[in-house]
């Protein structure tokens, strides 16, 4: 008699359990995407065309430009709704390394976790461009990670800043120093860039690095009055 009752039992909790579906794993267990920290567009001048990066080149008011050329000069090219030239950083007149970064004025980015940054690139020749960022202690690093590649038309990609390896950076020639760092902790980021770190050609195929529009997504930290290392 046990084992008609047990059957039973099993015909009826079978069911139920079918249409209550798989387990659900306990609420905030999934890491969350961060917000989108800053956009930059970048700004023509008012006569448009070729030009250097200037300080009101960058749109975003709540941003600082930061440019690192040891020789050489960053221009802003491209025209505003251009999808085929749209505003970018163009570093075909650097004749060294060269570098740029933006820094939000009032916070840090919190990078950890699941923090990116979406970009959209052209290249010439063999040059990429690869993420930068400058810690709150003054620290630079130049991530492993390469972007750019096509000479034909701009590609928008993305780049997990937890993924990368990260390399001391001399910002001062804008090239890399040391070995690969074991432990990064991205948890308050001053600055936030990229770096192309080949000579570029000049005008015309050859070699150099366009960057348009950058998205970082990332938590905002608020700046603290201690003393910061610019």
């Amino acid at each position: 008699m046990r084992w008609y009752i047990l059957a039973a039992m099993a015909v009826i909790i079978m069911p139920l359990a079918y249409a209550q579906g798989p387990a659900r794993e306990p609420a905030g267990e999934h890491p969350q995407r961060p917000p989108l920290f800053f956009k930059e567009d970048w700004q023509q001048s008012a006569k448009g065309g070729e030009h250097p990066v200037f300080p009101d080149s960058v749109g975003n008011t709540s941003l600082e430009l930061k440019q690192y050329v040891p020789s050489g000069q960053l221009q802003m090219t491209g025209k505003a709704g251009d999808e085929s030239n749209p505003v970018h950083v163009w570093t075909g007149l650097c004749t060294t390394p060269c570098a740029f970064a933006l820094r939000d004025k009032t916070h840090f980015a919190d990078l950890s976790g699941m923090a990116r940054v979406r970009l959209s690139t052209k290249i010439s020749g063999f040059h990429k461009v690869r993420p930068i960022v400058k810690l709150a202690d003054g620290t630079w690093l130049v991530g492993d990670h390469t972007e750019g590649g096509s000479s034909r038309d701009w590609l928008v990609s993305e780049i997990s800043y937890g993924d990368l390896r990260w390399i001391k950076l001399d910002i001062a020639r804008v090239v890399t120093v040391g070995t690969f760092v074991d432990k990064v902790d991205l948890s308050k980021v001053d600055e936030i860039g990229f770096a192309d770190l080949m000579p570029s050609s000049g005008h015309g195929p050859g070699g150099w690095s366009d960057v348009a529009q950058i998205e970082v997504f990332g938590k905002p930290v608020a700046r603290t009055e201690q003393k910061e290392t610019r």
